[in-house]
């Protein structure tokens, strides 16, 4: 549809608030589900590696659908495929929150992550279509401010519904947002006069896309707790996931009528705007972990205010889309961009400085930076990435975009998690080597702890154990607030970089 094209405003603005309300379903989702793990551990009886499955599921579905998204708009028609993704994630929710026992959850999580995945590169594309060039900054940056602050928001709210309902209710939440959006949906969406269905359905090539997407989704999920490539299912699955990506990308290539068309990337704007999308979405989505491990494992505290060390973030962002979803097509996009991630790496920078005694203001105002350099990084990045894409090609360049940030997203995610072991295990074998009775640091540490104990009660022998055993905790302690350093330190100059 051309800029020019007969859409009224309100009609404009009502696509927009329907096609949010999913895209907000999907994304608040993602995130809402991991603080009620150990609840729904309790509930099924099942191991913490089980459950991980509930998590890992559905991110393998949505990586799998995602880049077919295009495609199957194409075939189905935009409007009836956003149905279908509408009523499939309403459903599995509903279907999640009954769940009777572990394997019917992880089934109707896969089911979820299918409806879901498309919904995003979907609304992408619908939003870049239907409003003018003028007009664009402002509606991704109100679309945006959803999709920004779910994230932020999921933690929260999963926390508060598991501690005070029931986890079953982080489910079924979804269902009236899920109904409402339906009819608006029905009611304002129309399809695009420019897609041509598909004559033939590439079977060859949605086997690959499914298998190896899938499998690399797996590897870089279950690497960390599976010791990496000392597994032989990891070594499986990541060869497997080689082998079917390289025979999926030469299908691609050949194929007349591609399920995801590559030639986008020769687009040099959104070529280079992907491999933006790959590292920053490494680089929030890994501090995001790093910062909720942190507070919860490090400074003790419980899930909700955990949660609510995020929630800066959110507001940072909505403040910053207020103001770039104007600037973006009055000013270069480029400078933008550039003080997007200037303000990251400063928020980073202000991370580096952890400590085990550490307030809470002093993890929640760089977040509250780092959300707002959000607001300056995602819209002007979107808005260069597709600046240059025919409005026929939309559909797939944002389907594109959308795997990109993904598997940047998880490998940045699957990187944290290794290198935090990693490097705690390196620093906590160098501390304890300074550990000893002729150190007068530990001596004098090591006493403090024995009058300690000898106060409340405890007899010299047993003070002097509990003692030793304190400054082993401490010494792990240390050994962890270093490790979270050093990946803040990492993430600093992946930002500058």
């Amino acid at each position: 549809m051309s800029d020019d094209a007969p859409v009224g405003a309100a009609r404009k603005w009502a696509i927009t608030f329907s096609v949010m309300m999913v895209t907000v379903m999907q994304v608040l989702d993602t995130s809402i589900t991991n603080v009620a793990l150990p609840h729904m551990q309790g509930s099924f009886a099942a191991s913490i590696d089980e459950m991980a499955w509930v998590i890992t599921s559905y991110l393998a579905a949505n990586a799998v659908i995602i880049p077919a998204s295009g495609w199957l708009t194409a075939v189905f028609g935009r409007r009836r495929f956003y149905l279908i993704c509408t009523i499939t994630f309403t459903t599995a929710s509903f279907l999640s929150g009954i769940a009777p026992n572990l394997e019917f959850l992880v089934l109707m999580r896969i089911l979820q992550g299918l409806g879901g995945g498309p919904v995003i590169p979907m609304a992408q594309a619908i939003m870049w279509e239907i409003f003018p060039l003028k007009e664009r900054g402002t509606a991704m940056a109100v679309w945006g401010f959803g999709i920004m602050l779910a994230p932020i928001l999921g933690p929260t709210l999963g926390g508060w519904i598991a501690d005070n309902w029931s986890w079953r209710w982080i489910f079924y939440i979804n269902l009236p947002i899920g109904v409402l959006a339906f009819f608006m949906v029905s009611a304002f969406l129309f399809d695009a006069p420019f897609h041509r269905k598909p004559r033939r359905v590439d079977i060859a090539g949605i086997l690959l896309m499914f298998v190896g997407f899938g499998c690399l989704q797996l590897v870089l999920d279950l690497g960390e707790r599976r010791d990496w490539f000392d597994s032989a299912l990891i070594l499986g699955l990541a060869v497997l996931a080689v082998c079917m990506l390289a025979g999926f990308v030469i299908r691609e290539i050949m194929a007349e009528e591609p399920i995801l068309d590559l030639d986008v990337f020769r687009d040099r704007n959104f070529g280079v705007a992907s491999i933006a999308i790959f590292m920053i979405g490494l680089a929030f989505n890994s501090s995001l972990l790093l910062v909720a491990l942190y507070t919860q494992k490090i400074l003790g505290y419980d899930a909700w205010t955990s949660g609510l060390t995020l929630a800066p973030g959110g507001i940072g962002t909505m403040l910053a889309l207020m103001i770039s979803g104007r600037l973006v097509s009055r000013m270069d996009q480029r400078l933008m961009l550039a003080f997007g991630c200037l303000l990251q790496a400063v928020a980073l920078g202000m991370m580096t400085s952890v400590t085990a005694g550490m307030g809470f203001w002093n993890l929640a105002w760089p977040r509250f930076v780092q959300g707002f350099s959000m607001g300056f990084i995602f819209v002007p990045l979107q808005a260069l990435a597709l600046a240059t894409i025919r409005t026929e090609r939309l559909a797939n360049a944002t389907a594109a975009y959308n795997v990109v940030r993904n598997i940047g997203g998880s490998v940045g995610v699957a990187l944290a998690t290794t290198i935090l072991a990693r490097r705690s295990q390196q620093h906590q074998s160098v501390l304890t080597s300074h550990i000893h009775a002729w150190n007068p640091a530990v001596a004098e540490r090591l006493q403090d702890w024995t009058d300690h104990f000898v106060a409340q009660g405890a007899d010299t022998f047993t003070a002097g154990r509990r003692a030793l055993a304190m400054i082993y905790r401490e010494t792990l302690v240390q050994a962890q607030v270093l490790s979270y350093a050093d990946e803040f330190w990492l993430l600093l100059v992946t930002s500058v970089g």
